[in-house]
């Protein structure tokens, strides 16, 4: 069965009556026109699409948690559409954590993650809350524990685990390998738990969690970090008596960014996750664990565009054609980073013929800040509309003042209606934070 990750563009994506691309019944040219450029937008139909298709792709288990991973995309309607949906959230940072505790959801369903927590982190995450934090090191046992006392509470933690497993996506997004940075070494477990038992216990210990790296289109290493937390887990009971009933195996799944794409359906990994949890349980005699699941690229990633106003252009010689953009690598740094691959329309001219082959570049002073190579579009002129697909997922969440360029805005679309979500920087934003100090003041 298909699910929403399959797509490459959002599902309410036509051309309507003016010729011109719509998505979430609102006309593309338009909303740029109305909110400027660059312009984010998420279709608010896709997203609580994709979040139907996992709870549909999971109801066969009985215990299931779904955590949206908010580093993929945070801010407070987001956040309020998938509490809505019943999701919580996986959430790394004191911002992350104040803006779903402002969107109002429930911290109870909150999960803390994260390789190097500092002690405000940690400190705000128990004032408000939060249901679990996920430890990662034997530094943060040992803060974590301290901070405790001093609330005089008791936290439900996490073990996050490195499984060993390498999945076949970037470097930079692996973190089930061994030589990574984030949580225990499977040999450094036992003395995690003998500091929780023995030392530490203000911390209650509920299970295993693990991540296994980002953007994966493999099914069968699900299947495998499956089996290697159930038979930690029933290890850890044999050996300490230590009954853990959850375990959280992360999230990852890949999406459609350029037609050779072809991510496995959330129905695919769901049955995957549940049988081979279900026979890993039989197979080392430990009862049924709660089953934590975090995507976060999966879920918002699809519903969201970008909107572009096509600028210069440059014919190089015997060579390439340019067109530049009034956005790039400051509100889209994947390209940059990690050689990631877009597809793209222009939103006035959706159905022209596509007749020429350019590079799309943005306008920071980068000579890699170019956000697709190579593709084929129509007849481009100054003031065109461009649609990149698929931006909702990092675009915004790894956006930067570079250049002292104002961070874009965001709309939210349904029903033929647009909201801001996100304003627009204004250049007095950029600069409510610097100081001059008065000995540098000449004036």
């Amino acid at each position: 069965m298909e699910s929403t990750n399959q797509f490459l563009k959002p599902l309410t994506t036509v051309i309507n009556e003016s010729g011109n691309l719509e998505i979430g019944g609102c006309d593309l040219v338009s909303l740029a026109d109305k909110y400027g450029t660059p312009l984010y937008v998420i279709d608010e139909y896709t997203l609580r699409n994709i979040c139907h298709d996992y709870k549909n792709a999971f109801k066969k288990y009985p215990k299931v948690n779904m955590m949206y991973a908010s580093k993929a995309h945070c801010n407070m309607s987001i956040s309020s559409i998938l509490a809505d949906e019943g999701f919580g959230f996986d959430v790394v940072s004191a911002g992350e954590i104040y803006t779903v505790y402002k969107a109002g959801v429930d911290m109870a369903k909150v999960l803390f993650n994260g390789n190097n927590k500092s002690y405000d982190e940690i400190s705000l995450a128990l004032k408000l809350g939060v249901g679990r934090i996920s430890v990662d090191n034997f530094f943060e046992l040992s803060l974590l524990s301290e901070i405790a006392k001093s609330y005089d509470k008791t936290v439900d933690i996490l073990l996050r685990i490195t499984p060993g497993i390498e999945c076949h996506t970037h470097e930079y997004i692996q973190t089930g390998h061994l030589d990574s940075k984030f949580g225990f070494d499977l040999t450094q477990v036992d003395e995690a738990v003998e500091l929780i038992l023995n030392n530490y216990k203000n911390l209650n210990l509920h299970g295993l969690h693990a991540h296994i790296g980002s953007q994966i289109f493999e099914t069968s290493i699900y299947g495998d970090e499956i089996e290697i937390l159930v038979k930690e887990i029933a290890r850890l009971d044999k050996k300490f008596g230590l009954r853990l009933d959850e375990i959280n195996v992360g999230g990852g799944l890949g999406v459609k960014y350029t037609d050779s794409d072809y991510p496995p359906s959330v129905y695919t990994i769901a049955d995957i996750i549940i049988n081979r949890l279900n026979e890993s349980v039989k197979k080392y005699d430990i009862e049924l664990p709660a089953l934590f699941i975090e995507p976060g690229r999966s879920i918002i990633s699809t519903s969201g565009v970008t909107l572009y106003t096509i600028g210069s252009s440059k014919q190089v010689p015997n060579g390439k054609t340019y067109f530049s953009v009034d956005g790039g690598m400051a509100d889209n740094a994947r390209p940059s980073m990690y050689g990631a691959q877009y597809f793209a329309q222009v939103a006035n001219k959706p159905d022209y013929e596509l007749s020429k082959t350019v590079t799309i570049a943005g306008r920071f002073c980068e000579s890699g800040d170019i956000l697709i190579k190579n593709i084929d579009l129509p007849e481009l002129e100054e003031g065109d509309i461009l649609c990149v697909y698929n931006t909702g997922a990092y675009n915004y969440s790894m956006a930067s003042n570079y250049n002292r360029v104002q961070k874009s805005a965001m709309v939210l679309v349904n029903n033929s209606q647009s909201d801001i979500i996100i304003n627009r920087e204004t250049l007095d934003d950029l600069i409510s934070h610097d100081e001059i100090p008065g000995r540098l003041r000449k004036w």
